[in-house]
């Protein structure tokens, strides 16, 4: 069965519908509502050349993300990669190419994998994330705290995420200066390949730090765990949890802002209910959990071929009519933000209190934040599977002093006080913020943003 023009949308090429491109990050959801003419799949094109079948009817999502027995996440049967029809350079493969890993695998090698991964980040805990974040947060709101501007997404959202996951696995400092420049070049994008090889050197260093020295992180907590994982699979762990964990982060961070800072929210909103609102209108991976179809099948009138990406629509499957009711009530177990079945997403706790801590502190620090343009103006990033803005320029008003104080949560002199004058005192833990800038620091050598935030946790 060749489905490659079965399923059209009107005025796109070959009858596919393009999901990259700035037309459709301007309105996705203008694109999906277009498609479901076409039944509860159609027939889209992730990146040029890249066919793919758009899963946009809630209940057939739920289907395939639970069905094990007909739909594999195994990406080496994707028959037009395996057959040299997709180039190696392009730009989806980073998010769609076989790993070894629990995203990527069936059965029971992926039952292990996930236990592996699950019950070492069940070792988390609410504190330990809070107590990791502040200071982490702090450290990028005084990089711009005197300013009176910022752009949220790449002075904030972007970075803290990374640095936070240095911190979890445990990444010395020359190590985490690594990881965060060659995951900042994969999502943005840059000289793939080389940044696929660095990312993997350095994770490898990691695993070998880790086994001969063992701490209190998720690197050590996967070495040590029973299912007793080879080196490669370690490896192939780290870089999915840090692609799950860095990108979403990300937007549910930067979407969630979008939402308390514009006439988005409502007033009094919580932002609890902000991040809930993101999950169910905006969720920050709004396509993907690609599958493949082990027979040729037929979803509700849609023909899709045995081995041809079949992806989940998250952000569609939100809006399906047939979730009005669900939808105005905001029930939080009827989205599909999280995923379902087998491959749910195992860190639905860890990312929400990260996103809270993330957006509580920064709002504690600059309580007049503000957008510093027109919301209609703002620009969201191109890609067939985030909804992600490409920045999210603010102003702010008050004190820098108090700023910082308020982000690590410690008490501030007053200006009337000895040692005060709006500055930290002395004894404050937060007046160590700003040692990495420090006039007699400018001779030492440029240090990374990972070796210059560790200095932080030495306090």
């Amino acid at each position: 069965m060749d489905t490659q023009h079965t399923a059209t949308a009107p005025g796109t090429p070959g009858g596919r519908c393009p999901l990259h491109g700035a037309d459709f990050a301007a309105d996705p959801q203008g694109v999906y509502d277009k498609l479901r003419a076409e039944g509860p799949a159609a027939a889209v094109e992730l990146a040029p050349g890249v066919p793919a079948t758009l899963v946009i009817e809630h209940e057939t999502a739920l289907r395939v993300l639970q069905n094990t027995t007909v739909f594999s996440r195994d990406a080496r049967r994707w028959k037009d990669l395996v057959g040299g029809r997709i180039g190696l350079d392009s730009p989806v493969l980073p998010m769609m190419a076989y790993r070894p890993n629990c995203l990527f695998t069936d059965g029971t090698v992926h039952l292990r994998l996930r236990k592996a991964v699950t019950e070492s980040l069940d070792r988390l805990n609410i504190p330990r994330i809070r107590r990791d974040i502040e200071p982490i947060a702090a450290y990028l709101i005084d990089q711009f705290s005197e300013r009176g501007r910022a752009d949220l997404i790449n002075e904030y959202a972007k970075l803290l995420p990374l640095l936070l996951f240095n911190k979890l696995f445990g990444c010395p400092a020359d190590i985490g200066d690594r990881v965060t420049t060659s995951m900042s070049a994969l999502f943005d994008g840059q000289d793939v390949l080389r940044a696929n090889d660095e990312l993997t050197a350095a994770l490898m260093e990691l695993i070998a730090v880790k086994r001969r020295e063992p701490a209190d992180d998720i690197t050590s907590w996967l070495i040590e765990h029973p299912a007793d994982l080879g080196d490669e699979e370690l490896k192939d762990q780290l870089v999915m949890l840090i692609g799950a964990g860095v990108e979403p982060e990300r937007n549910l961070i930067g979407n969630g802002l979008l939402v308390l800072l514009s006439g988005t929210g409502r007033a009094g909103m919580v932002i609890e209910e902000a991040l809930d609102q993101v999950l169910w209108e905006n969720p920050p991976i709004a396509n993907y959990a690609t599958h493949y179809p082990l027979q040729d099948i037929d979803l509700g009138g849609v023909p899709v071929d045995a081995g041809t990406p079949l992806m989940i629509s998250f952000a569609a499957a939100n809006s399906d009519p047939a979730l009005t009711e669900a939808r105005r009530a905001r029930s939080r177990g009827a989205h599909l933000a999280w995923g379902a079945g087998p491959h749910g997403c195992p860190a639905k706790s860890p990312a929400t209190v990260i996103a809270v801590t993330a957006i509580e502190t920064l709002l504690n620090a600059l309580p007049d934040l503000r957008l510093a343009v027109p919301e209609e103006s703002l620009v969201w990033r191109p890609g067939p599977f985030h909804r992600a803005l490409a920045a999210l320029p603010v102003r702010f008003s008050t004190s820098p002093a108090t700023r910082v104080a308020t982000a690590l949560g410690t008490p501030q002199r007053s200006a009337a006080e000895p040692g005060g004058r709006g500055k930290a005192a002395t004894s404050s833990p937060t007046h160590q913020v700003h040692q990495p800038h420090r006039a007699d620091q400018r001779t030492a050598p440029k240090k990374g943003l990972w070796s210059s935030i560790v200095d932080l946790f030495r306090v």
